[in-house]
């Protein structure tokens, strides 16, 4: 009987390790997906004044996305806003949300990360940075938008690379939507059962957040799961936000439909008022 229990043991032992090995090889996979997905020009689902660009990191990976200019009779130059999504998001996917929630005067840039979307290449934290990067290059040298008056918005995952373009470059605003606090913090949320030291990745929100000289808008759904709602609020409160809105029933994925008017209204005030 004693040597069965031994035998089993030693086998769920074997087992565990091969999990963290694989969670130490494998982490970027998981905190960074890759979703692919066909990206459609603007001009395909009627959005005219749209452009697809192709914007180049300093490691030279091309990375598709859309700029949306200003609408037509807005002072020149105007207000900027770049777009970062989810770690399972793609501009070919959520393109409707995008232009629902620009607001018209502001001119937009979204890029798929790296090995997003159509993109080559292999998503890292570091590559990840180096995608906001050329992001905030590309739109600050548009000629009608003023380098001065560039907003940022970031969601989920995209709360990261926001936060570090924004505590890298003269942000005018920042908006978060149900960021997480640390990789740190994510994985003991889901994978408590793995040793602390495995984590590799830092994206450190909170360290970033602190770090935060614009102003700053947070918003988190109420019963998120994924990142929970503490978590956003610690972001809050190390950035000093300006404005915390919950969104009373929305969890991690579905803000945008539950928020509704709310949510795209409560921005675009938001960004209104601290960029123009």
């Amino acid at each position: 009987m004693l040597g069965t229990v031994l035998r089993w043991l030693a086998v769920a032992v074997l087992v565990y390790g091969v999990i963290v090995v694989l969670a130490w090889r494998f982490q970027d996979r998981l905190a960074f997906p890759g979703p692919r997905g066909r990206l459609p020009t603007p001009g395909a689902v009627g959005i005219a004044d749209g452009q697809l660009v192709t914007v180049t990191t300093a490691d030279g990976v091309a990375l598709r996305g859309w700029y949306l200019p200003p609408a037509a009779g807005t002072p020149r130059p105007a207000p900027g806003l770049l777009w970062f999504g989810g770690n399972m998001e793609t501009v070919g996917g959520v393109w409707p949300v995008i232009v629902a929630w620009k607001p018209p005067e502001f001119g937009l840039l979204a890029l798929d990360y790296r090995g997003y979307g159509e993109n080559r290449g292999h998503p890292t934290e570091a590559g990840l940075y180096q995608d906001g990067e050329a992001a905030w290059g590309y739109l600050a040298a548009q000629p009608d938008i003023a380098t001065d008056r560039i907003a940022v918005y970031g969601r989920s995952l995209g709360a990261a690379v926001a936060l570090h373009v924004a505590t890298t470059h003269p942000a005018a605003a920042v908006v978060l939507e149900s960021p997480f606090s640390t990789a740190a913090d994510m994985a003991r949320q889901h994978y408590w059962y793995l040793p602390r030291g495995l984590v590799r990745l830092r994206l450190d929100n909170l360290a970033r957040a602190r770090q935060l000289t614009a102003p700053l808008m947070v918003i988190h759904g109420e019963d998120d799961r994924i990142a929970p709602i503490r978590m956003g609020q610690a972001v809050a409160e190390a950035g000093r936000a300006r404005r915390f809105l919950s969104l009373a029933g929305a969890g991690h994925n579905d803000t945008y439909a539950v928020g509704g008017d709310r949510y795209r209204d409560a921005m675009m005030t938001f960004l209104r008022n601290e960029v123009q």
